[in-house]
């Protein structure tokens, strides 16, 4: 079963100076109990297709456009309000990337998850209190009463974390996207919550869409990979075949930027150039401005994103 099916999918922001275009004929989809990363530079439109997808953008300014934008077979695009809220929470949920701005500071973290609890079943706020401090117990908080009464700003980053991939699991969504769950945190800590996402996912047995810039969370955390940059997919397939052999010119500057991948003193990679204005795209294929294989064709038309192998595409014209 497809959890996520996104078919041709554009975001654009209508703004002062012009159109923002975010995210530009995107396609993919995420099967019951697969885990996705998407993964690219900051701008290439990635938190706006999640956001997208659970119509969490607000209409104007943001326009949503596409084939199909369906969760668990429901058409977003067509779904009402009730509808929404009703997905929101039960079907899907979102691991936000700033968890000290995703929830509410003049409210406790108790009442932000038995609200939410309650808002999909039917539950006294007894029950739904003892619902949540078992879910803070289940992602390792030692304390969950004292944590349950406590405000966001009394807690630690890693402490907010847990709460808020608490609250997003406390109505055992179908699927789960984390959007830059580890920014904010220091490694030791990054490495607890990718793997209490990872156990948390076998156990419910949900799908995961992970959104990150960090290859490293991708290849520890995921098992198939999308590649963004400038609003369009890049290159899509299995963790290991992209890290293994890199299709398209994008994901080898990627991967080839990661520092520290052998040993002893050398020159960190950079991509030149930057990335590309949303509000004004290259023509062509978007990365051909800082690609050192680019030629006319290139500049001037959009590559068709197809297939290079069973398992993997790519929209590159050196490799069709």
């Amino acid at each position: 079963m497809r959890l996520v099916e996104i078919e041709n999918l554009s975001v654009s922001f209508a703004q002062a100076e012009g159109v923002v275009q975010a995210v530009r004929g995107l396609s993919m989809h995420v099967n019951a109990g697969e885990s996705l990363g998407i993964v690219g530079e900051s701008g290439s439109g990635k938190s706006v297709t999640c956001m997208a997808v659970l119509r969490l953008l607000r209409e104007p300014p943001a326009r949503i456009v596409a084939d199909r934008l369906a969760l668990a077979g429901t058409d977003m695009c067509k779904a009402s309000k009730r509808d929404l809220s009703r997905m929101r929470g039960r079907v899907a949920a979102m691991i936000f990337q700033d968890p000290m701005t995703a929830f509410d500071p003049v409210f406790t973290i108790g009442h932000q998850i038995i609200e939410t609890i309650q808002a999909h079943r039917p539950a006294s706020k007894a029950e739904a209190r003892g619902e949540a401090e078992a879910m803070l117990k289940r992602v390792e908080i030692k304390n969950p009463a004292s944590v349950l009464d406590s405000y966001p700003h009394q807690l630690s980053g890693g402490m907010l974390q847990r709460a808020m991939i608490a609250m997003a699991l406390s109505c055992r969504p179908q699927i789960l996207f984390a959007d830059e769950p580890t920014t904010a945190l220091d490694v030791t800590i990054q490495a607890q919550i990718l793997q209490l996402i990872k156990d948390l996912q076998v156990e419910f047995g949900m799908g995961l869409i992970m959104v990150t810039h960090d290859l490293g969370v991708v290849a520890e955390t995921v098992d198939r990979v999308v590649v963004m940059y400038g609003g369009r997919v890049m290159e899509e397939g299995p963790v290991q075949d992209i890290f293994d052999a890199p299709a398209h010119p994008y994901t080898r500057a990627l991967l080839h930027s990661v520092p520290g991948q052998t040993a002893g003193r050398q020159r960190l990679v950079e991509i030149p150039g930057a990335s590309p204005n949303p509000a004004h795209p290259p023509t062509g294929c978007p990365f051909h401005p800082r690609c050192d294989q680019a030629d006319a064709k290139c500049a001037a038309e959009a590559p068709v994103f197809a297939a290079i192998a069973p398992t993997r595409h790519a929209a590159c014209w050196r490799l069709q």
